[in-house]
């Protein structure tokens, strides 16, 4: 039994960890099928900038890993009968919170909405990650292509 909750555990552990897996919205970051693509290039300046939160969206593993945990921990510790399953019972609920919270704080990031005016008098308005200061009046390059578009100095 001791066996089967550690691996329980370490198989939890394991899947919390990969929902925490970030897609990035980076201006720096390239992925691999973004390489050697032609990209339009425009110039712009930067008119307003605005913090944002970049939010992944929930998948429910952070609630169920911890409803999971919670549930084996308390119940494997206190007592038999009725009074472990209450125990695993509150666990479970308590483990589920805290997991949805780790997970809603693992899925946001700070970003960026940059606000330019085009040569041609356009005004485009761009969300990325926040890895990068812009400025108002900064002459920046927007970099567009496969419907992805990033600003960058």
């Amino acid at each position: 039994m001791k066996n089967l909750t550690a691996f329980t555990f370490v198989l939890a552990v394991v899947v919390a960890l990969s929902a925490c897996v970030a897609t990035p919205t980076s201006s720096n970051v390239y992925r691999e099928h973004q390489t050697q693509n032609e990209q339009i290039v425009r110039m712009a300046v930067v008119e307003s900038v605005r913090e944002v939160v970049i939010e992944k969206g929930e998948t429910g593993v952070g609630t169920a890993a911890g409803a999971a945990l919670g549930g084996i921990a308390a119940g494997s510790s206190i007592g038999q009968g009725n009074g472990a399953l209450a125990a695993t019972i509150v666990g479970a609920v308590v483990g589920g919170i805290i997991g949805q919270n780790v997970e809603a704080n693992a899925n946001h990031r700070k970003g960026l909405e940059i606000t330019v005016r085009l040569e041609n008098g356009e005004f485009r308005a761009i969300t990325q990650d926040a890895d990068e200061v812009f400025r108002v009046g900064d002459r920046v390059r927007l970099l567009s292509g496969r419907g992805v578009t990033r600003v960058t100095h």
